[in-house]
């Protein structure tokens, strides 16, 4: 893409490793959506078909030990448990993006991070003016935070569906402000979505936690001594009360990513490997792959047949969270983009628009995974409002993916055209040609 030498630019293309990275991460992320979807269809088909008790029976099957809480429904066990493996990779995302990727610099950092608190903000007032407006009550409010999550899985199924040709400047900024949207949903489901604080178990899991921390630093990542420490930490914190994936999320922090100087003889690697991209490799087509659709195939089974979907249709939540989604997510991920680029008198790569960035603001609309998941925490697995706001988010998502699909479209020559650009090798070296080419632009600050 061109620079500018009079100019600040933002939404430029990234270094080389770090868009071969994005390319890696999103190729298994687009494969998961696909099965993310499948999963969903699949659940929706079954209960609203005639064997729908037997969903709901499946669902609600419990297995498991009294201890800690921990004899759980398969539902619960998908939510609290495969749902864990899914913020263990975020953690371990956003760990490698502080320290090594474009998150290290405050300049690059600020376009996604600005982008998704608005995009978190705006569709939380969004609900809340939407709900107020239609006379709904304070348990109503419980749900503020069900449209602010980003569900990148889906959004990329929607990009693989349409045949977007999205040039790497634009899926580095949708995958930083996808990581940065599930990191602030974590903090939002440990802060307001946490009943029952147990100190106990909370501070014994810093053990377990501490033992994982020091033998991963130490390159000692044997699975038999892993597995037991990161079970354990995840069990006591189940225990506490929080909610269980935030084990996820710490167990992916702790794991290093610069190299060490020593590390013991018996280590499995040594000091200079990466042990979050190791570990980020492994299990990111284990949680794009089976841990979300999971989680996706015994959270989205709602009964809409009978009545159900005019039901929800009548209460305020529906309304609130397909605003939010649609309405809150591109007012607040442009919008925040945009005041950005005006307050730091920065411009957009000559090669991108604003209409591309509503086109990706649209995008974060799709809220699915983690939206399903708080609208279970806020209002309770299994009750009637948790089945509306299951079917808010499946309206809001669509809704918010025909209107990304109606702005990128009208775009996908041009992507295409610039997809070609940034393919193509002259000299066979493995590194396209515009990486070489292009000077770094002036950084944004």
């Amino acid at each position: 893409m061109a620079s500018s030498p009079l100019h600040k630019l933002i939404l430029t293309r990234p270094s080389w490793p770090e868009a071969s990275a994005v390319r890696a991460a999103l190729r298994t992320e687009t494969v998961g959506g696909a099965l993310l979807l499948a999963a969903a269809l699949g659940a929706l088909l079954w209960a609203n078909s005639p064997w729908h008790e037997a969903y709901t029976a499946v669902r609600d099957t419990e297995i498991g030990i009294d201890w800690g809480h921990l004899n759980l429904s398969l539902g619960h066990w998908a939510a609290d448990g495969a749902l864990a493996i899914f913020f263990f990779v975020a953690g371990l995302e956003l760990k490698r993006e502080l320290l090594v990727g474009d998150l290290r610099d405050p300049a690059k950092a600020a376009v996604p991070v600005v982008a998704a608190a608005c995009g978190v903000v705006v569709p939380a007032l969004v609900f809340a003016g939407v709900v107020l407006a239609l006379g709904g009550d304070a348990a109503a409010l419980r749900g503020w935070a069900v449209p602010t999550a980003t569900d990148i899985a889906f959004a990329l199924a929607v990009l693989a569906v349409l045949g977007s040709f999205l040039p790497d400047a634009l899926r580095a900024f949708l995958l930083t402000l996808a990581v940065v949207d599930d990191v602030i949903a974590i903090t939002i489901i440990a802060l307001f979505y946490t009943a029952d604080l147990q100190l106990a178990p909370l501070l014994a899991a810093a053990v377990p936690l501490l033992a994982f921390a020091v033998l991963t630093q130490r390159r000692m990542t044997h699975w038999f001594l892993l597995l037991p420490l990161a079970g354990a930490t995840w069990g006591l914190i189940h225990a506490s009360g929080v909610h269980a994936t935030v084990a996820g999320v710490l167990l992916g922090l702790v794991v290093p990513v610069k190299p060490r100087h020593s590390v013991p003889a018996w280590s499995r690697h040594d000091g200079r490997t990466d042990v979050a991209h190791r570990f980020e490799h492994r299990l990111r087509p284990l949680s794009a792959g089976v841990a979300v659709p999971v989680f996706a195939f015994f959270a989205a089974g709602v009964r809409v047949v009978g009545g159900g979907f005019a039901a929800a249709l009548g209460d305020p939540v529906v309304l609130g969270i397909v605003a939010g989604l649609v309405v809150g997510k591109i007012i607040g991920v442009f919008g925040g983009t945009y005041l950005l680029a005006r307050c730091t008198r920065a411009e957009l790569d000559a090669d991108l628009g604003w209409i591309d960035v509503a086109g990706l603001a649209a995008l974060t609309g799709i809220g699915f995974t983690v939206s399903l998941l708080v609208g279970e925490l806020a209002f309770g697995a299994g009750s009637e409002r948790d089945g509306h706001a299951k079917v808010a988010v499946l309206l809001g998502s669509l809704l918010a993916a025909a209107v990304a699909a109606i702005v990128l479209r009208r775009r996908n020559a041009h992507y295409r055209r610039l997809r070609q650009d940034e393919i193509r090798e002259s000299d066979a070296d493995g590194v396209p040609d515009c990486y070489r080419a292009t000077p770094a632009p002036e950084p944004l600050s």
